[in-house]
This record gives C-alpha cells, structure tokens and sequence, in this order.
C-alpha cells in the first residue's frame, strides 16, 4: 500500500485514521483536512470500495471538498470525512460497527464532527451519538434545524440550478427547461420533484433502474439507463450519484450547456474543470451548490438558528455561485480553479 503521504489527494491533511475493531469487524477512515475555521465536519458513509488504498482516497478528497464546501458556506467548521468500508457490495453495517464508529469520532476529542451520508441514516447516527456527542443529522422537533441533510441539499441544489440557468441559458423559469438528472435518491429525487413542479422536462437516470423509473412515472418525465444519462442531449447535466464521473471522455461526451448537480468530487483529476471550461459549459463547483446538507447539520451541531436560519443561508448559494462564476469570466479561469483558490484563501491556506 502506498504511504497516505505520498497519495496524490494527501493535501497535507492535519490527520488520517485507520481505524480497526476486530470485534465489530470495522474498517474505517476518518480524514481530517483542517481545523483551522473549527472542528473538522463531514458526514461518514458506508461504502464497499476495491481495496484499501480507493477507501483513503475517497475519504481524503471527501474530507478536502468539506474544507472547501464549509468556508464558502461561511461556516465556523473546518473539513473532515469519514468512510467505513463495507465487506462487498450491498452490505449491511451492524450496530456493533456503529458503536465502534461512534467511539473512534469521540476518541478524536471533538476534532471531527460526523453526520450522515452515504449508506447511513438518520436512525443510524442515533446509535453512533450514543457513543459520541459529535455528531449531527440527528431527528430534531419541527421547525428546528438539523435532521436529515438530504432535502436540504436539494433545496440548495434546485437553487443552484435556477440560478445556472438563468446565467447561461438566459431562462427566468425552469418551464421546458430539459434538465437530465443522474441520481434519484434523497438528493436528485428531491431535486427532480422540484423541477417538475415548475414545470422542467426531465430525463432520470439511477443505478436502481426501477427507482428511476417509479420517479419518472410520477412526475411524468423520460428514463434512460444509467450508463446513458451524461449523453442526453438536454439544456443542463446534473450529477446527484458518486464523484469522479467527469472525465476527459464523458466531458468530451457532454451535450449539455450547464453541469450543475449534487454529487462531491464531480472532477475525476485535476484538469477536468479547464476540459468543461474549454468547451464553454457553465460549471457550478459541487461543494458550492451541495452545501445546504452541511449547513443544516452544522447549525444543529453549532446550535446556531432554527430551520428559517438554514434556509436563509442555503438562500445565498446562488450568490456564491455567481461570485465564482463572475470571477472567472473576469480572469478566464475555470469556475473549479477560482472556487478553489476562493476556498484556500477563506481556510488560510494560501
């Protein structure tokens, strides 16, 4: 196995645990960026991964994009991740894991904050929290913020993507906007529901093809399969699945004048974002448009606000989007390179 410093994703992490608990049979990750704007916050996902060394890399490019996502989401938290690794695919986590889990964030002295994401749920964090306080996306009373990040995520996205489609394809309303959308869980199905609503044409596309299908069914758009979705030819690509699915080919691919989704890690390498920039495709930075998840579950943990809060400050992601998107067309840089060097600076590290 390589050494965690010498990945090309290290980043000059402040910390990564490798975490083993024979009795539970756990396998964790639990990578922490920074700390430097406050406690190191990302949610912790199950995951079946093809060895080791894919685990730690998704961790630490999870953990970075958290870094990033919190400070331009002016949270007072820095950016950690935590991955557990499933045996094989389609595995259940027991709740042994989860205590054991639970007990490694609380062995970090509050330095990581952990939530749900994938492959966890809400019902899930309340077992880590019986071993842990830092944890958040607990259930919470109505109109409290906290709970499940999934719909909030959503909101921010759909705002996002309004907000994209105003800046490139010139639309004050989503009405016969074709939108094509990979991924139909909390996130995309949210989204796609919110679309449909204003009146958007949607192509659906998801690993569990009948779920796509059911979701196409009651909103009334198209299905393609999974494999086909980032080729339909259609005004605005959004990616709400895992990350690393833009590529050199699947951008060369691309038939789209906008990406503007949910998932983390959009970019497969670095360079990716000049490949979308080179072709004139209007890209929103994953962790700018996706923040609305962390700043739900932030807020609960900080005890900062109620639920008007929360959707108050996802309100203003589309203006972080378009200081983004107006700085690059100001120095002719991709929006993924100016968002980044926006978000180095807010972490203090350039």
């Amino acid at each position: 196995m390589t050494a965690v410093w010498d990945l090309p994703d290290f980043d000059a992490h402040e910390g990564v645990h490798l975490i083993t608990e024979p009795r539970s049979g756990l396998r964790a990750v639990i990578a922490v960026h920074s700390t430097n704007l406050g406690p190191a916050a990302g949610g912790v996902r199950f995951w079946h991964y093809a060895d080791g060394n894919a685990a730690i890399t998704d961790a630490l490019r999870l953990s970075r994009g958290m870094s990033f996502k919190n400070a331009m989401a002016s949270l007072p938290l820095g950016g950690g991740k935590g991955v557990v690794l499933a045996p094989e695919p389609g595995a259940t986590i027991t709740e042994a894991q989860l205590i054991a889990f639970g007990e490694a964030v609380e062995s970090l002295g509050g330095r990581y904050v952990t939530a749900e994401d994938v492959g966890m749920s809400e019902e899930r964090m309340k077992v880590i929290a019986t071993r842990t306080r830092h944890v958040s996306g607990l259930p919470v009373a109505g109109g409290s913020a906290g709970g499940d990040p999934g719909p909030f995520t959503a909101l921010g996205i759909y705002l996002g993507v309004k907000a994209a489609a105003k800046r490139a394809l010139g639309a004050d309303s989503m009405a016969g906007v074709h939108v094509a959308v990979q991924g139909v869980g909390s996130v995309g199905g949210g989204l796609a529901r919110r679309l449909a609503a204003d009146g958007a044409k949607l192509t659906l596309a998801d690993v569990n093809a009948d779920k796509a299908q059911a979701l196409a069914a009651e909103l009334g758009a198209d299905v393609v399969a999974a494999d086909a979705i980032a080729t339909v030819p259609a005004e605005i690509f959004s990616p709400n699945a895992l990350g690393a699915i833009l590529t050199e080919d699947s951008i060369a691919a691309l038939q789209c004048k906008v990406v503007a989704g949910g998932a983390n890690n959009q970019l497969a390498k670095q360079g990716d974002g000049a490949r979308i920039h080179a072709r004139g495709i209007l890209y929103a930075p994953d962790y700018v448009i996706n923040a609305g998840g962390i700043i739900n579950v932030g807020l609960e943990y900080l005890g900062q606000g109620d639920r008007a809060e929360v959707e108050a400050r996802i309100a203003r992601i589309p203006d972080r989007l378009t200081e983004v998107w107006d700085e690059s067309d100001r120095s002719g840089d991709p929006a993924s390179e100016v968002a980044d060097r926006i978000a180095m600076r807010l972490i203090g590290r350039r």
